[in-house]
């Protein structure tokens, strides 16, 4: 399919009446569809997907069109975004060790590179932590510094044992055996039934 049609598709499936805080609807994006301003229709159908939870197949389509345009980050997003419609979304506030404290000197990539170990309170069955692995996009700030902060949302490599996860919990992010950063959570959102359309 090619990329005005994903575009096409996508916007089919965003409601009428949801708006962006600056009042982007779903019109605005046909606008530019009709002017063959694929990139800018792209974007605002990125905004629109925050607003409110979409289907999968949105994900999807504009997965592929950023691709077929080589937007190569915006196409990582929304892969992103097609993860946490299938297994939830998991946000944190993740503060960085000091570089005279860690062993990290340099900063984070923040575009889902990084796929750090964390301590979130499972155990083994001997009764020692069990670290779990999670993929890490950075909201806001491309590259972390060492002893930085950055909103951060993680996708865990198995979904299942993220579970208990809550609202301000403390959990820790491990590079090797040492602690590299901290974060608290901010949010957690289960699937919504949405993600299976």
């Amino acid at each position: 399919m090619d990329v005005p049609k994903l575009l096409e598709a996508a916007s089919l499936l965003v409601p009428e009446e949801i708006a962006t805080e600056n009042d982007i609807t779903v019109n605005d994006v046909w606008q530019y569809l009709t002017r063959d301003e694929w990139e800018v229709a792209l974007g605002l159908l990125e905004e629109l997907g925050e607003v409110q939870p979409l289907p999968l197949s949105f994900w999807e389509a504009l997965a592929t069109a950023a691709k077929q345009m080589r937007l190569d980050k915006s196409a990582a997003w929304c892969h992103w975004r097609c993860y946490e419609t299938r297994n939830g979304i998991i946000r944190a506030d993740l503060t960085l060790r000091p570089a005279i404290e860690a062993r990290r000197q340099t900063p984070i990539s923040g575009a889902g590179v990084l796929r750090p170990m964390w301590n979130i309170g499972n155990r083994t069955p001997t009764g020692e932590p069990a670290l779990n692995i999670a993929q890490l996009w950075v909201e806001f700030t491309p590259f972390p510094q060492p002893g930085g902060q950055a909103s951060v949302r993680l996708a865990p490599l198995d979904p299942s044992q993220w579970q208990h996860l809550q609202a301000g919990q403390v959990i820790t992010m491990h590079e090797d055996r040492s602690v590299a950063g901290t974060a608290v959570v901010l949010e957690v959102h289960r699937p919504t039934t949405t993600s299976t359309a």
